[in-house]
């Protein structure tokens, strides 16, 4: 089941902080997959394997 996108962010001292990596391709607001052996954009391809 997909995550809501407001589990993302978190509250610190009364500002948003986001949680997950942004596309370097698509810019701010489009998060990357987190898949278990990769960072995925499901709107460009983008792809970053983990060590």
């Amino acid at each position: 089941m997909a995550e809501k996108r407001s589990e993302y962010y978190t509250i610190k001292e009364g500002k948003a902080v986001v949680q997950r990596k942004s596309c370097p391709r698509c810019g701010t607001g489009v998060f990357l997959a987190d898949h278990k052996d990769r960072l995925s954009c499901g709107k460009c391809g983008y792809t970053e394997f983990k060590k």
